[in-house]
């Protein structure tokens, strides 16, 4: 059978599926699904290659999920699902639910005594989708057959099927597809009867015209097979093309896109192709960002993002989550104290620069706090030394000062922080100078500053008396 039969015999079967109508659309985009994910045939070349039992087993699971663009994904998950109890347990020594689907396709007499397959791909464990139970009679007895993860190793286990509890699921509400004998029936017929007056296929091809548009857009990227991309979001008012566009910067090929609805601009780097690690590459992107900073005389912030994909991926737009509260109790004063007030703003300032990306800002910020009350560098270091000390202690800043010690290496932590931070980020003619380009900095930045944030707070509390409670009265 072709794809495009399949497509148009699964439509058919799922006419009665659902209160609502299940259109070919819909399995039209399954099977694109399906076909980004290599369960089917891909490319107009094989669009007159006939679907062996394992395609057509994928087809079939592809119809379990609710939306469509994630049939390609369930029959990945729901094809490897393991029977509980081992292969000795399951339905004609089937290893996996794909191999118990086949036998189903192939098999007529494996169908005579099959009642249904019950399919889910609702989370069945922590961190863990997809089940499945299909019941057969044998020897006029019903039997339940079960199929979880493979990760469920004591289930998988012989025996492990006559304890288990296949009527007790995991997610509060699991939507399942059911198919029975006569889907099964209707397709293995289509099937031999496809085989027995060959035909050519249906349709007149349309359905991969997406898809080449889609590998057409990609070579105009620059992807490649292997290709694993960076994908960072970018906060600027720099000059940036209208439409993602492949530019070359030095040695190095990037794939810039533009703001959309609902994505930032964004820059992507083929780490395979620009032999670059993630933090090279991040550095480079921090070195593209200046040179464009300085031509435009406007700003230009890396955000965050990720690695990884094949193929340059759009940055969603930032949606921070932040707090609310129904009964919202609010009774201060501006702070009497002028020192107060500024290291209140300061530490809005820093607070803001981190949040921004800027950690450099950052730094000086909650450095400046310090320097409030203590007017001499040995000053500001005893009370760094002092105060370090005592927060170190405190386990619920376990994370941030153990990764602080790590980066300070062998050098006492107060004598790092007046060095290799305050003096780093504020001096470009020392010894200890800060590149904010270099991803490596900005790394060890962002984990000095997380310490100097503690301090900072530390400060005003203890120092300057301003309480952190929105209801105190002061």
């Amino acid at each position: 059978m072709f794809a495009k039969g399949l497509e148009y015999l699964l439509a058919e079967c799922c006419g009665q599926s659902d209160v609502s109508p299940v259109g070919p659309a819909d399995i039209a985009e399954r099977f694109e699904s399906l076909r980004g994910y290599g369960r089917l045939p891909r490319g107009r070349e094989n669009r007159a290659k006939l679907l062996n039992s394992s395609e057509i087993a994928a087809a079939i699971l592809g119809l379990v999920p609710t939306n469509p663009k994630w049939a390609g994904h369930a029959a990945v998950i729901l094809s490897d699902l393991r029977p509980i109890g081992g292969p000795g347990a399951s339905f004609f020594g089937a290893v996996n639910l794909s191999a118990a689907t086949e036998r189903l396709l192939t098999d007529s007499g494996a169908r005579q005594d099959f009642l249904s397959l019950t399919l889910s791909v609702a989370e069945s464990g922590v961190n863990s989708n997809g089940f499945a139970t299909l019941i057969n009679e044998e020897h006029g007895t019903r039997r339940h057959i079960s199929f979880v993860s493979k990760m469920a190793v004591s289930q998988l286990q012989p025996g492990a099927e006559d304890a288990a509890d296949v009527d007790q699921f995991h997610a509060r509400i699991s939507k399942c597809v059911v198919f029975n004998h006569a889907f099964f029936d209707q397709v293995a017929t289509a099937v031999t009867r496809a085989v027995a007056f060959p035909a050519p296929p249906p349709g007149d091809g349309s359905e991969y015209d997406a898809e080449e548009a889609q590998q057409e857009r990609y070579r105009k990227l620059g992807v490649r097979p292997g290709s694993q991309f960076l994908n960072i979001g970018v906060d600027n008012q720099v000059t940036w093309p209208k439409h993602e566009t492949l530019v070359k910067f030095d040695r190095y090929c990037f794939v810039l896109m533009p703001k959309t609805r609902d994505h930032v601009q964004s820059i992507h780097v083929d780490l395979t192709a620009n032999r670059l690690t993630r933090r090279e590459a991040m550095t480079v992107i921090n070195r593209f960002l200046s040179v464009m900073t300085w031509c435009d005389d406007q700003f230009a912030i890396a955000q965050d993002g990720w690695s990884g994909n094949p193929v340059p991926v759009p940055i969603p737009k930032r949606n921070l989550a932040f707090t609310t509260a129904y009964q919202w109790i609010f009774d201060r004063q501006i702070p009497s104290s002028e020192e107060a007030r500024r290291a209140l703003a300061l530490y809005r300032e820093g607070r803001n620069a981190q949040q921004n990306f800027l950690v450099s800002h950052a730094v000086l910020n909650f450095f400046r706090i310090i320097e409030l009350k203590n007017d001499s560098r040995g000053a500001v270091k005893n009370w760094f030394r002092d105060n370090f000390e005592i927060l170190k202690q405190d386990s619920n800043y376990g994370d941030e000062f153990h990764a602080f010690s790590t980066i300070c290496g062998n050098e006492k932590p107060h004598e790092y922080i007046y060095k290799s931070c305050r003096i780093a980020v504020a001096h470009a003619n020392k010894d200890s100078r800060s590149d904010p380009d270099d991803a490596n900095e900005v790394d060890r930045l962002h984990k000095a500053v997380e310490v100097l944030r503690i301090l900072a707070r530390h400060f005003i509390a203890i120092e300057l008396r301003v309480s952190d409670c929105m209801y105190s009265g002061e």
